[in-house]
């Protein structure tokens, strides 16, 4: 599931950030950009981070700002006269005008910077940030998992509804059905040479056949059970299954349909249904 959070910590002669956010993902698949200052302590912030976050590709992004700049560079000399020397004598031979100096600044190795170490009252003032930030991060995610939730509750009452307009046609079905066959045989066949008990017989068989009743009970259980499972935590998965189940039986309900009118309320269903295994990839 996506999710947003940040929080800025304002301290004297200090300034912490932390940004964390999120895509969707299966697993847990967490990146983090901090100074190097606080290196030593990444797998310290892995470990707080993982539990809270659980799954999705996340970024957390470190910074730490001071008014005054503690670190301190020393140029290495021996280094930078290599480097002018080598300049210089290029410069020469190709006969090139060039500042020299600048381009040998920015050499490998010729500033050596060294950062001082954080305290442990900087990094708890640090650990804070983190977990206000990974707060508004849960926060923003429990708004969108509420609207997915609303979401999947009226896509399930639409399926639901439409399930209960194919009663108003299901009698109609049924002597559709019959006269079908009864003027296909008349079509095709002398009246007279048709056993009357053997085609109801073939009647009623056929009729069994395409009997959908079992079906539309366990599809009004599956969705009553999709609706129970929203109450559950960490049930992605299962309305993945139940979404299946689901989509099983609306289709078992239109391949025995042979009527117009219920095959358009089928197609509204699997509409519905589309809808909500769109949704589900954000929290499967």
């Amino acid at each position: 599931m996506t999710g947003f959070g940040k929080h800025v910590e304002e301290l004297p002669n200090q300034k912490i950030t932390f940004e964390i956010k999120s895509l969707n993902s299966k697993q847990l698949d967490l990146t983090l950009k901090i100074p190097n200052q606080f290196r030593e302590k990444e797998l310290e912030l892995r470990q707080i981070l993982s539990p809270l976050l659980q799954r999705g590709k996340a970024e957390g992004m470190l910074t730490f700002q001071t008014e005054q700049n503690t670190s301190s560079s020393t140029i290495n000399k021996s280094i930078l006269e290599k480097y002018l020397s080598e300049l210089k004598n290029i410069s020469s031979e190709q006969n090139l005008q060039s500042d020299v100096l600048r381009i040998a600044m920015k050499m490998p190795d010729v500033l050596n910077c060294e950062t001082p170490e954080i305290d442990e009252k900087t990094w708890t003032y640090v650990v804070n940030t983190v977990m206000k930030a990974v707060a508004k991060f849960e926060e923003f995610r429990l708004h969108e998992g509420q609207v997915l939730e609303d979401d999947f509750r009226t896509r399930v009452s639409n399926i639901q509804s439409l399930l209960k307009k194919v009663e108003a046609f299901e009698k109609s079905r049924i002597s559709a059905i019959k006269e079908r066959m009864k003027t296909n045989l008349e079509k095709w066949l002398e009246l007279s040479s048709i056993d009357g008990n053997r085609f109801e017989q073939e009647l009623f068989y056929y009729l069994e056949k395409i009997d959908f009743s079992e079906e539309k009970v366990r599809l009004e259980k599956h969705c009553s059970y999709f609706l129970d499972t929203l109450n559950e935590e960490y049930a992605g998965k299962k309305l993945g299954f139940v979404t299946q189940e689901i989509g099983r039986e609306i289709n078992t309900i239109g391949s025995k349909a042979n009527d117009v009118n219920i095959q358009k309320i089928v197609v509204e269903m699997k509409d519905e249904l589309e809808k909500i295994k769109e949704q589900l990839m954000n929290v499967l």
